[in-house]
């Protein structure tokens, strides 16, 4: 006789063709995983030969053979067929023995659990599920909460109509499957009281830029669903993989607070198994996982991934009566792993009109289209296709018009959500999360999509231009001297993993400041002294789930910071103590409560005599707390600490001081500072420089402005802003000479080599050390460096 029923003990991964890849995958996890410590809830599959013994005894394939015949030649539609099949199986009646199967598992599953009829998830899990080649994820239907014998046989019949969905009709078409060869099984599991606590999605790699260091979490108070829908905005955690199996550093990069505005939890006895409600005040402002408890997640993810040896897309739920954390289904990412380093797309957007919206981003790619604004599934019939699809949130049943939308947009959702995750499997750009998509845009109105921009999408107003760059990695020259790149945005650093940098050799602190912590750090220290009340109100916005606007300044600027270090760890990556001018610090919330008015910001109150300066240096001491507990708690070691707009020795001496009394000690764990070159007593005064910093890094405008007397914002004078004046190459001819006979490394951050091979061939003919560009620019001058190299050679052996 044919097995009816399995326990996930005894299942393993390659037992797909009886029990699809979801209960597969359970079941390798519950037989192999469980030593490692990875916990996940008991329970049975029914195999696909219960389902075929189903579709038999009810003389169903007759039914399902005619209307999927019926459709592929026309003569009904997607709608009447789906329909058709689904009510013919629910009306089906069960084979006894199949019946008693189920009944006496859910029995052998109350002893198990020493609970009376204790409530199980009812999971589809179809046999072609989860392969590499396809992700079937949320193609059928999953039930939860279920009790009783009747109700789960209930439950069993609904998983096994779910298999002729709209939905899963379509993607088995899209991705040549036939209709009728695949099975359904069904799995049945303990639920996790999750609905008392937490639950979310997780990924093994990042899941925009494919890169293999992170672990993302996404999660949400109460049951999962509503993470994997969209239908709420979750908490995103992210996690440096390398760091997991050393518990003296802190992993996690990034944290994220979502609205997390509803939560689905148990229905009472009478009403539907699950039913949404509002979440309190306190638990929107709380996040869902503590780090300890991000850290073991992350854990699982890479012992997961370890065991299945490919990238894992999982679920996960936090039991809140004991505190335990659950792995309830685990996938194979079919998305960013089946992408090859070799070539990849840069997408540069000029926008047409203004900025309308923005949210997460999704993938890296930009389009521009008509809006097609739909607030339901019932309005989907009147999507045009090539539009731009507009709505609050999507399901499964909204691939079939995803499919033909230029990009994507919604109100709620993160990376993980169901509009997420189709999103990157059609190659489409998306912005979810907005919050406010489709009260601000409107029907027919011309927009431009744009996720190149890093973590943030945007939505533009108008029709905008897109470039397109094929970038290929093939054939890259190695150099003698080092191209590192120039970075200011965290999310943004992620999409450049692949290319093969010496490091980073900019890292902009004042950009982390200006766009993700957006509050002057003096009004976060001294937050009585904000008196608009619209700034008082965005300022404690923002930093919700924080103890305070100290601990928010230090976290958010040490996990930025953090998110940079990680993607080229352990290779270098200088970071610019922060060089904003009195007039940019005024522009941050509550600023101008704090900053000075001057004349000449450019040359004014900026750089290191900011740091050491009573009215500034409270604030400054919080850019050492952070980078303190990014080398030293973290574990970035690789991060080099740079001084700007250091006028003098004597200057160098205070900063230097003032960063000791706030833990920072030149030498200490490592640690080595350097000092831009970019005022000409840089180079005047090279040799007393060299005696206090490690390095120098030549910033080419400043130094090119100071020397020839140009404001380098003046477009009056643009034509006398030259870098190859003979004065500004004795500048910076010099200040390589004159570090080299220190013994100090030099190095370059600039446009000038990518833009001029000569520049690239004067550098390195005067032996700088690295060169920091663009990321969009590296090959570019990665090329002009070899030609110079190789062209040096020749003239020494002439």
């Amino acid at each position: 006789m044919s097995e009816l029923l399995i326990w996930f003990e005894n299942l393993r991964r390659g037992d797909v063709a009886r029990v699809g890849g979801k209960n597969a995958s359970l079941g390798e996890m519950i037989s192999t995983l469980g030593a490692k410590n990875i916990r996940v809830p008991q329970g049975f599959a029914t195999t696909a030969d219960a389902y075929r013994g189903f579709i038999t005894a009810n003389g169903l394939e007759r039914v399902i053979a005619e209307r999927i015949d019926a459709l592929e030649a026309g003569r009904t539609t997607l709608r009447e067929a789906g329909l058709a099949i689904r009510t013919a199986i629910t009306s089906g009646e069960w084979p006894k023995e199949t019946a008693d199967a189920i009944r006496a598992a859910y029995r052998e599953l109350t002893t198990r659990s020493g609970r009376t009829k204790p409530a199980v998830a009812v999971r589809s899990s179809a046999t072609a599920e989860d392969l590499p080649e396809a992700s079937f994820a949320g193609q059928q239907e999953t039930f939860l909460n279920v009790t009783g014998e009747a109700a789960l046989l209930d439950a069993c019949r609904r998983c096994y109509a779910s298999l002729f969905t709209d939905r899963a009709i379509t993607y088995r078409q899209i991705h040549g499957f036939g209709q009728t060869e695949i099975a359904l099984s069904v799995g049945v599991q303990m639920m996790v009281r999750s609905d008392i606590g937490s639950s979310g999605v997780m990924f093994s790699i990042d899941t925009e830029s494919g890169c293999d260091r992170f672990v993302l979490i996404n999660g949400a108070w109460g049951l999962g669903e509503n993470v994997v829908q969209g239908a709420v905005d979750p908490d995103e955690f992210q996690v440096f993989k390398p760091f997991l199996d050393d518990p003296g550093r802190l992993p996690v990069v990034a944290r994220r607070l979502g609205a997390k505005e509803i939560k689905m939890i148990h229905g009472r006895a009478g009403e539907a198994a699950t039913r949404n409600v509002p979440t309190s005040l306190a638990e929107r402002e709380r996040f869902t996982l503590s780090d300890a408890e991000v850290v073991e997640l992350a854990r699982y993810a890479k012992t997961i991934e370890a065991h299945y040896g490919v990238a894992m897309d999982m679920e996960w739920a936090k039991d809140g009566e004991t505190g335990e954390l659950f792995i309830v289904q685990a996938r194979p990412e079919t998305v960013q792993s089946r992408k090859t380093g070799a070539v990849f797309q840069s997408f540069e957007v000029t926008p047409a009109g203004r900025l309308m919206v923005d949210g997460l981003s999704v993938g890296s790619a930009a389009a521009a289209g008509r809006v097609c604004l739909i607030r339901s599934a019932d309005e989907i019939d009147r999507f045009v296709d090539g539009s731009v699809l507009v709505t609050s949130t999507t399901d499964p049943d909204w691939v079939p018009v995803m499919k033909r939308a230029a990009a994507i947009v919604t109100d709620h959702g993160g990376r993980t959500s169901h509009a997420a995750i189709v999103s990157r499997e059609l190659g489409l750009p998306a912005v979810v999360g907005t919050g406010n998509a489709t009260h601000v845009l409107h029907d027919g109105q011309d927009v431009t999509v744009s996720c190149a921009e890093g973590g943030t999408g945007v939505v533009y107003d108008g029709l905008g231009h897109i470039d397109v760059r094929d970038i290929s990695l093939d054939d890259v020259p190695e150099t003698r001297t080092g191209v590192m790149l120039n970075i200011a945005n965290p999310s943004a650093a992620v999409r450049w993993w692949r290319l093969p940098a010496d490091g980073v050799g900019l890292a902009r602190m004042e950009f982390l400041v200006s766009n993700e912590i957006k509050v002057h750090p003096l009004a976060l220290l001294n937050p009585e002294r904000v008196t608009d009340a619209t700034e008082r109100s965005a300022i404690a916005e923002l930093t919700k789930g924080y103890k305070d606007g100290r601990s928010y300044f230090t976290e958010c600027l040490a996990m930025g910071l953090a998110r940079i270090a990680a993607v080229w760890h352990p290779k270098p990556v200088i970071v610019r103590l922060s060089d904003f001018k009195s007039n940019e610090y005024a522009d941050l919330l509550g600023g101008r409560h704090f900053e000075p008015l001057e004349e000449n910001p450019m040359i004014g109150l900026r750089g290191a005599a900011r740091y050491y300066s009573e009215f500034y240096r409270d604030a400054f001491a919080l850019e050492c707390v952070a980078l303190k507990r990014l080398r030293d708690d973290m574990g970035f070691t690789n991060v080099i600490v740079m001084v700007p707009f250091c006028r003098s020795p004597e200057e160098a001496d205070k900063v230097l001081e003032v960063m000791t009394a706030n833990g920072l000690t030149r030498g200490e764990n490592g640690l080595e500072v350097y000092v831009m070159t970019e005022i000409p007593s840089n180079v005047i005064r090279a040799a007393e420089f060299a005696e206090r910093f490690d390095g120098f890094s030549i910033g080419s405008n400043d130094l090119t402005q100071l020397t020839l007397g140009v404001d380098r914002d003046s477009e009056a004078l643009a034509e006398v802003f030259r870098e190859r004046d003979p004065a500004v190459i004795w500048m910076i001819e010099t200040a390589i000479r004159r570090a080299r006979e220190a013994g100090r490394k030099i190095g370059l951050c600039g446009q000038a080599p990518s833009n001029d091979p000569d520049f690239a061939r004067l550098l390195v003919k005067a032996g700088i050390d690295t060169i920091s560009v663009t990321p969009d620019s590296f090959l570019e001058v990665k090329r002009n460096v070899a030609l110079a190299e190789e062209g040096d050679v020749r003239m020494r052996r002439a």
